[in-house]
């Protein structure tokens, strides 16, 4: 099944794309304002320590994925992992696509990507409230860790990929 699937970098002709799946309802749910998470997306373009990513299946873009180190920014509810634990958030653009396992298909394919190039650990922070996701992230051989504030004192589900355990 994941053979069917690969990962590119994200460029700039990919953000009119971007913005059209961060307007989405489930998204600005989750995402928030879709003006400010394109204008985040945009300025991480050019920050070293993002790494951006597209999700392809047969060749047509679906998702986004993007990781950085754990310690880069003020993140508490991370700072028990080792040095070296890479961060992810994702989330499966086209409405039509959610619910069908792309996501914990492409999350799935990043984690191993992400290990095999010597991340420590691999750790994603849903809502706890956000039960597609942490479903989807569970399917992908995330299990979870804790619930634990972030910087902004909201609650999280912290959660860590166990490739062994994974379906």
């Amino acid at each position: 099944m994941l053979a069917d699937y690969g990962l590119r970098a994200m460029v700039a002709a990919d953000l009119p794309m971007l913005a059209g799946w961060l307007a989405t309802p489930e998204l600005v749910r989750w995402w928030g304002d879709p003006a400010e998470q394109l204008a985040l997306v945009t300025e991480d373009l050019d920050n070293p320590l993002m790494d951006q990513r597209i999700a392809l299946r047969g060749g047509e873009a679906f998702g986004y994925l993007q990781s950085y180190p754990a310690e880069a920014w003020p993140a508490p509810h991370l700072a028990d992992f080792p040095y070296g634990t890479v961060a992810v958030d994702c989330f499966v653009g086209p409405t039509a696509l959610r619910g069908r396992g792309h996501g914990s298909a492409m999350l799935r394919l990043y984690a191993d990507a992400l290990l095999a190039q010597g991340a420590a650990a691999v750790v994603i922070d849903p809502d706890p409230d956000n039960e597609r996701a942490v479903r989807a992230y569970r399917r992908a051989g995330f299990r979870d860790v804790a619930l634990r504030p972030d910087g902004d004192g909201e609650m999280t589900l912290v959660m860590r990929y166990s490739p062994l355990s994974s379906v």
